[in-house]
């Protein structure tokens, strides 16, 4: 099998890496690039543990294959904070305990930045409708909505 080279920015560097033809983004993600905050929970698209950003776009990086990347801009769960200051999200993750095994946050977290960056003042059917592509064996999703809803107050009383 070929090798291919693919540049793209991902949480705004640009990267360079080789992969096979049939390799996934989550797997070049984790693999060659050394960002192992997205998960695989299924590897079918069904769990959203592995969701990225691509070109502003909320993507399952398990049904991306890793050259479909090239020149693209990607954004995983280690480019949502700014340096050492967390993002509202994660802060209010924190806060109101919205996490616990740890394996669905990542994705609940890109997902609900997507949701925050297209609409910053979802009510909180917009919210359980932007993340029910996500699945959780843990937390029952009334704290990671509460949370998400939190996050969009801070960040209305940003601005």
């Amino acid at each position: 099998m070929s090798r291919t080279h693919v540049t793209c920015t991902i949480n705004g560097d640009e990267v360079e890496f080789l992969c096979e033809d049939d390799t996934t983004l989550l797997n070049a993600l984790r693999d060659e690039v050394g960002l192992t905050g997205s998960k695989e929970g299924c590897g079918t698209g069904d769990c959203g543990a592995c969701s990225v950003i691509m070109d502003g776009a909320l993507t399952c990086a398990c049904l991306v294959f890793a050259p479909e990347a090239e020149g693209a801009t990607v954004v995983t769960v280690e480019g949502i904070a700014d340096g050492n200051k967390l993002h509202p999200l994660q802060q209010t993750f924190l806060e109101g305990a919205a996490l616990q095994c740890g394996v669905c946050t990542p994705g609940f977290l890109v997902a609900a930045k997507a949701l925050l960056d297209e609409n910053p003042h979802p009510t909180e059917t917009e919210v359980r409708y932007a993340l029910a592509g996500n699945l959780c064996r843990c937390t029952g999703y009334d704290k990671i909505i509460r949370a998400v809803l939190a996050a969009a107050d801070y960040n209305g009383s940003e601005g």
